[in-house]
């Protein structure tokens, strides 16, 4: 059983007071579950350019990382995950689906129709109360 420790930075990106996210892809741990967009830090790597990256080569596009909203880890029964979450904006290129399933711009109220997983659904209360969520445009 695979017990080790992932770190993992993962971005609430806004666009136009949307916020982006993906779909975990087919064979994956947590294949099918919505989640906020990121993946694994790589060593001596800032969470911030680990956010900036993974956005780059999961979706092709390039954000902000304005601010750090909170930490969670979480134990699943094959790994724990530490994921640190940051609030960002979209700043160029449009969303493809390069290392996930599906990708959706999503507004408030959308937000519950999405099964995300648990590591993901101790931040969802707080996520609806950021402002960025509620504006219409950058």
């Amino acid at each position: 059983m695979d017990r080790r420790l992932i770190e993992v930075a993962a971005g609430l990106i806004f666009r136009e007071g949307r916020l982006l996210v993906t779909q975990r892809p087919a064979g994956s741990h947590l294949a099918g579950y919505w989640e906020f967009p990121g993946g694994k830090r790589e060593v001596g790597e800032t969470w911030e350019d680990c956010l900036r990256r993974e956005l780059m080569e999961e979706v092709g596009i390039e954000v902000t990382v304005e601010r750090d909203l909170c930490e969670v880890t979480h134990v699943y029964p094959e790994r724990t995950v530490f994921l640190r979450f940051f609030v960002g904006h979209w700043i160029s290129g449009e969303a493809r689906t390069l290392g996930c399933q599906q990708l959706a711009w999503i507004r408030a109220e959308e937000l519950d129709r999405y099964n995300f997983p648990p590591a993901d659904l101790q931040i969802l209360s707080r996520v609806k109360l950021i402002p960025e969520f509620h504006s219409k445009s950058l």
